[in-house]
């Protein structure tokens, strides 16, 4: 059995646990995760199944002894570095990205491909590295999108599908050839952090209006906002409260 380290957030990483527990080639030793929030999706499995949550440091130190010898991050929040990412086992780490690679690293990626009215999306899988989504590329599921139509929220749905069959395709070609799979370099692209993201949600005379809360339309989150009297307040526009009515 395969030794692994699952770190993973919100539902769908609880579907791709819950998924690979079925598999017996696979021993989840251990969990990282925001289980901190009583919502944790993944942490209330973790709990279900018995199996041990690790705060970092922890996850660290056991990683360090050879506890684990496998990685699998879906949307972990922090940056990895030391022994977590298994550059010298046999498997290594692997993480999925929302977003496409080599493209768009970071934050932002569903904001992104609505301010720059992209046509396709996707979901990456990659290895990982000493820095943040530039480790060597497994697979990019691309998807047809109209941007026109999107919000931030409805993309980030769309494409956490798309991830979850990718995790599953991915882990059953990990578990086929035991051992790292095929990747290409990942090279370029541009990397947003999360205060340019956040610095991107004003609205200015040279934004749409239309567009720009369609970026960044993510409740309970700040969206796309003016300011009134030093106030943020978020913009929703006409066209997103026609929508949100006719799925009440």
């Amino acid at each position: 059995m395969i030794k692994t380290l699952f770190m993973g957030r919100k539902t769908v990483a609880r579907k791709c646990l819950s998924w690979l527990l079925k598999d017996n080639r696979f021993d989840i030793k251990g969990i990282l995760t925001d289980n901190d929030l009583s919502t944790s999706p993944v942490a209330s499995l973790a709990y279900k199944e018995n199996i041990p949550i690790y705060s970092y440091d922890k996850a660290l130190e056991l990683a360090s002894k050879g506890e684990f010898e496998f990685g699998i991050s879906v949307l972990y929040w922090r940056k990895l570095k030391g022994p977590l990412i298994f550059k010298n086992t046999k498997y290594g780490c692997i993480n999925f990205h929302p977003a496409i690679l080599p493209d768009y690293k970071g934050f932002g990626g569903y904001n992104i491909a609505i301010l720059e009215q992209l046509k396709k999306w996707g979901s990456s899988c990659h290895y990982v590295d000493e820095t943040i989504d530039t480790g060597p590329i497994i697979n990019v599921d691309l998807f047809s999108i109209d941007p026109l139509i999107e919000t931030a929220k409805s993309l980030e749905s769309k494409t956490l599908k798309v991830m979850e069959s990718q995790f599953i395709r991915i882990i059953k070609n990990i578990r086929k050839i035991d051992g790292k799979l095929k990747s290409y370099p990942n090279i370029g692209g541009k990397y947003i952090s999360r205060k340019e993201m956040e610095l991107m949600k004003e609205i200015t005379d040279a934004d749409d209006p239309e567009i720009k809360s369609r970026a960044f339309f993510f409740p309970p989150y700040l969206g796309a906002y003016v300011k009134i009297k030093e106030k943020k307040m978020t913009v929703i526009t006409q066209t997103i409260l026609k929508e949100l009515a006719k799925n009440d």
